[in-house]
């Protein structure tokens, strides 16, 4: 009697039963996502590693602070016992008029299976200072040190100068030197000795630079002059601008850039001129970062996200077309189908290292989706069923590649298509008899007269 009911019991709950340990399977399947998801990154640092090894045979991103001219003076103090001695500072001026024209030529290098993004460049730097106002910083220019006044540029890394630098400065061609004096607001750099003429000078002050420098990822500018006026120009097609200040005209990235930045000394927190203390004037550094595209790592990672909703949505529709056909599944089954789902990110992630993410993805798809429908065909034995599986496995994977490549529009649609596809499975669940078969008995009772 004990045995009947137990019986009674599992097959009266036989679907909820399976529905829990469907759930179960869906919950342990996330497991090896995780790992998935581990090796992704591992992957990707590997290929971090890569790209600043190879940069640092190359040069860095730069980045341009400057120019400046760097102007030494004397002071008299007094110790703490009123013994007087001179201690040396520095002021600082920046031009009024700084214009930046060039070319970044991309340069894309090979490691491995990996790719670099290197660059080289052709610029010139030209503008004009306006004549050196001490009145203003409170210093006498019969303390400035006239013979040590400097024309200075920083630099991000000088490995990337390409060749000797000169300075054209009013009617002077000027070696420069690849360093900087000790604690000025750029650590790394090149300079050039002015004449000291320029005490007697009472006009603005010209120059002009022809800077070629080699980078790597990223090229910036420091917004400098009281206007700032920069162009570059590119054939990349990927690219993006970022840093404080966009560019004034939006460019073209279909067949390279063309960018144009006009900056006033209003927008920025930094003066024309000071003294004395160091002034942070790289926080107001715009420019152009060399992209690869969102790379293949990247568009995995998104794509790994996704997998519970691969997992549960196929979970369900297997579990649908089983309790529909009354054919019994193993959970072994599902597990299987589960682990096939979970190779398609690993078949993803080392196909797209050697040809690109779409025909990795491309190729993970088909075999992944291939594999499961003949799978599903041997399970049931119908191609009727593997054809439904097919169609529907193909189109969830061509959901999730469209998000993957869209950027504001991403939210929208795969609420869209979330929406779809839970209507899908509401509409062919409602013909599912959850309760497993039973009927409400209402037990007849006789009524007799008295």
């Amino acid at each position: 009697m004990e045995t009947q009911q137990t019986q009674s019991f599992w097959q009266r709950n036989s679907i909820m039963i399976k529905a829990v340990v469907v759930g179960f399977l869906i919950l342990i399947l996330l497991i090896p996502t995780g790992f998935i998801q581990s090796l992704v990154q591992e992957r990707q640092e590997r290929q971090q590693q890569v790209i600043a090894e190879v940069s640092s045979k190359w040069a860095s991103g730069q980045k341009i602070s400057g120019p400046f001219l760097l102007v030494p003076y004397v002071t008299n103090e007094k110790d703490e016992k009123g013994n007087p001695y001179t201690v040396t500072r520095n002021a600082y001026f920046l031009p009024e008029q700084l214009n930046i024209n060039g070319k970044l030529i991309p340069e894309i290098r090979n490691r491995s299976i990996y790719k670099v993004a290197l660059y080289k460049t052709d610029m010139k730097l030209s503008g004009t200072f306006a004549p050196l106002d001490f009145k203003t910083l409170n210093i006498d220019p019969a303390s400035v040190k006239w013979n040590e006044l400097r024309f200075c540029m920083g630099l991000t890394d000088n490995r990337g100068i390409a060749e000797q630098l000169q300075l054209h400065f009013n009617n002077a061609t000027i070696e420069m030197n690849p360093d900087l004096p000790a604690n000025t607001i750029a650590s790394a750099g090149v300079n050039a000795m002015l004449p000291a003429s320029i005490a007697t000078d009472t006009g603005s002050h010209t120059f002009s630079v022809n800077l070629k420098l080699n980078g790597s990822e990223r090229l910036f500018f420091t917004p400098v002059g009281k206007q700032t006026q920069v162009q570059l120009q590119s054939d990349y097609n990927n690219a993006s601008f970022t840093g404080l200040y966009l560019p004034a005209e939006s460019p073209s990235l279909d067949s390279g850039f063309n960018a144009k930045w006009n900056i006033s000394y209003f927008t920025r927190s930094f003066p024309q001129s000071w003294k004395d203390e160091k002034v942070n004037i790289d926080d107001a550094a715009f420019g152009v970062e060399l992209l690869q595209g969102m790379d293949s790592y990247s568009k995995t990672m998104r794509s790994v996200k996704y997998a519970l909703l691969f997992i549960a949505l196929t979970f369900c529709i297997f579990f649908f077309i089983e309790v529909l056909q009354k054919r019994s599944v193993h959970p072994l089954q599902y597990v299987l189908v589960g682990f096939a789902l979970c190779i398609f990110y690993t078949l993803l992630l080392s196909v797209s290292e050697y040809i690109g993410f779409d025909f990795g993805y491309a190729i993970a798809d088909v075999a992944t989706v291939g594999l499961i429908t003949l799978y599903i065909q041997s399970v049931f034995g119908k191609w009727s069923i593997a054809a439904g599986f097919f169609v529907f496995l193909s189109a969830l994977y061509g959901m999730i590649y469209i998000l993957i490549q869209l950027q504001d529009g991403s939210l929208l649609f795969g609420s869209i298509g979330l929406f779809i596809l839970l209507a899908v499975v509401m509409y062919y669940s409602r013909k599912i008899d959850w309760s497993g078969g039973r009927k409400q008995v209402t037990e007849s009772i006789p009524v007799t007269g008295e």
